[in-house]
């Protein structure tokens, strides 16, 4: 026996040093291979990027616009594009794209701009103004737009109809489908499944449990988005015609309208956009191609002609960081994007102690005289939306003016965290308003019952045991329902206090209802429209400043964080781009879509189980 434990220990130890050695072979052969490639880029002429004399800027936008991009590990995004991966949900920091687009404006070696928008995936009506306005101002210089693509979506022909020349495929299509919002509804389902749905809310309008306890949108909720569904559309439309210079009753929203024009065209879409003056023209590959060519000279790429992508362009313009100034002025601008969670979040998500922190960090500044809160959220816990709320209370105790720009969204505790600032500015299509509270979560004692498990015991009180298994007793339920009511008071009276409005008056349009910002501004939700450059120059003027920068209020990332996110940095520079988003077969992305509608209410962690969400806010 003695002998065969002695063999065994003998066998593990060797298998152990084994799959030690292996990994670390592994990491060394990893870490050798980024060293080499890492000498290799920065010692190769080739890899320099360089912008050519009299070339076109390709803006290839390459995923969702976003004011904030999501967290990423430095390293994951590396391995992602050395092996080109693709981005599961690329994004596109809005700043950077108006940047290069002013720039190349400026930039006398840019002789053209075109616009090659097939992987832009969505962008808030907000962000995609603001990207217009900047091609409007482009057009300054005298200097061509090409909008060039097989297809366009709503979004990417957004921005395409700013073109002094929008070319199609003759094999392209396209429709301008409008807005809508629909979702999955689950009440059936978790009826088979025996699941008890407990809902507590306070609101007329607010709808965001609706897909839990029904089968069907509420007549309440049918009203409510419809009136800000077409608001939305009518800015749309509204900025397409005046950029096309057409009419607006050149939108087919009627079924049978659009029947007969595609019926004339012999169902060919591209035609279609030509007669209905969609477009200019069609081209194939090749006629773009040698109409820029002719334009702006030939190169051996693959396009043909004298070219810089954006993300090569971004490198070349964007440089080196200077230092920055401590006796400079500044305008702090502190980013909240995404869900509002209890605690520390990543970027991309508001955290309630992470943006709280950020806002604290703006406070104790001595160089940030004035703070842009910019708001990009439909809400989610109350309580970290207080949280939040108090920091913006301290920096105004502070002496520090602080404005809030409002982004596609500032909705349920986006507008909790806005509602203290000294002033409210939001884009005319801001999503905002749904003042109102919601708690749900659901019981399983009938699936349990159905499968033969039961759930007994005894406590101290009658508190005791509360559990997703047991059935909740009528009394808690009675106890959670005055606790999101007295949410609710909370949310009116710090609307009404902020705004110098009513209670009853705020009451009347608040009741969990939508509006858009330029309905917000009738109402007095907000106090102007405009969008974060407008907020900053409010600031500026609250704060008196005349001469002044303006700086992202970021965390500080460790010496260890920044070395890596430098290091991996400059390895992606020479490993290239990632291959392009490809679409998910229609069956994942219904199962895709099916567990993301649950998995927002999953990810929600408020310590009270209080909610001001607005989840139909979101297209």
């Amino acid at each position: 026996m003695a002998t065969q434990k002695g063999l065994f220990r003998t066998l593990a130890g060797g298998l152990w040093s084994v799959l030690n050695f292996s990994r670390k072979l592994f990491f060394n052969l990893l870490f050798l291979f980024i060293v080499i490639a890492l000498i290799i880029a920065i010692a190769s002429e080739d890899g320099k990027v360089v912008v050519p004399k009299d070339s076109a800027l390709v803006l290839n936008l390459n995923g969702k616009l976003v004011i904030e991009k999501t967290a990423v590990d430095p390293f994951a995004k590396f391995m992602q594009e050395a092996f080109e991966e693709k981005e599961e949900n690329p994004e596109v920091l809005l700043r950077d794209v108006l940047f290069a687009i002013d720039n190349a404006k400026h930039d006398r070696r840019i002789k053209a701009l075109v616009l090659d928008l097939h992987g832009l995936q969505q962008g808030g009506l907000d962000k995609l103004q603001q990207v217009g306005d900047a091609l409007d101002s482009f057009k300054e210089s005298e200097k061509p737009i090409y909008a060039i693509g097989d297809y366009f979506s709503q979004d990417q022909y957004y921005l395409a109809a700013h073109a002094d020349h929008l070319y199609m495929n003759p094999m392209g299509w396209m429709i301008l489908d409008g807005y809508g919002r629909y979702r999955l509804y689950f009440k059936s389902m978790l009826e088979k499944l025996k699941a008890t749905t407990h809902v507590f809310r306070v609101g007329t309008f607010k709808s965001a449990i609706e897909p839990f306890i029904r089968d069907d949108m509420s007549d309440a909720a049918k009203q409510a988005n419809q009136a800000w569904l077409d608001a939305l559309w009518g800015q749309y439309k509204a900025d397409v015609a005046a950029a096309r210079g057409m009419d607006i009753s050149n939108f087919d929203e009627k079924l049978d309208s659009f029947l007969a024009k595609f019926s004339k065209v012999g169902g060919d879409f591209a035609q279609y956009a030509v007669d209905n003056n969609w477009v200019d023209g069609l081209r194939n590959r090749e006629e773009i191609r040698s109409e820029l060519t002719a334009l702006v000279g030939e190169d051996k790429s693959a396009r043909g002609y004298k070219h810089i992508n954006f993300k090569q362009y971004l490198q070349v313009i964007n440089g080196p960081y200077l230092p920055v100034h401590k006796d400079t002025d500044h305008v702090g601008i502190v980013v909240a994007s995404g869900t509002i969670l209890n605690g520390t979040q990543k970027a991309g998500t508001i955290g309630g102690d992470s943006t709280a922190a950020l806002l604290r960090k703006a406070r104790l500044d001595d160089s940030v005289k004035a703070v842009v809160l910019y708001v990009d959220s439909p809400g989610g816990s109350a309580f970290a939306s207080e949280v939040i709320r108090q920091e913006v209370e301290n920096i105004k105790a502070a002496g520090k003016p602080l404005v809030v720009s409002m982004s596609t969204y500032a909705a349920s505790g986006g507008y909790w965290i806005s509602a203290g600032a000294d002033e409210i500015w939001a884009a005319p299509s801001t999503i905002t308003g749904s003042i109102g509270i919601f708690g749900m979560f659901m019981t399983y004692e009938n699936s349990l019952d159905y499968l033969g498990i039961h759930a007994d015991g005894v406590g101290t009180t009658e508190f005791a045991g509360m559990s997703p298994v047991r059935a909740l007793d009528p009394r808690i339920g009675e106890v959670i329902q005055r606790n999101i009511e007295h949410g609710y008071e909370q949310f009116i009276d710090l609307v009404a206090t902020e705004r110098d409005m009513e209670k009853a008056q705020v009451d009347s349009i608040a009741q969990g209802r939508v509006w858009i910002g330029q309905t917000a501004l009738e109402l007095g939700l907000v106090d102007k429209l405009g969008y974060l450059d407008d907020a900053i120059s409010a600031a500026a003027e609250f704060a008196g400043l005349e001469q002044y920068d303006t700086k992202y209020v970021q965390r500080d990332l460790s010496p260890k964080e920044q070395f890596w996110n430098e290091f991996f940095g400059v390895a992606s520079l020479w490993f290239g781009e990632a291959l392009k988003s490809q679409s998910d077969g229609e069956l994942m992305g219904l199962v895709k879509q099916l567990v993301a509608e649950f998995d927002v209410f999953a990810k929600f962690n408020d310590p009270r189980g209080a909610y001001a969400f607005c989840l139909p806010c979101e297209l």
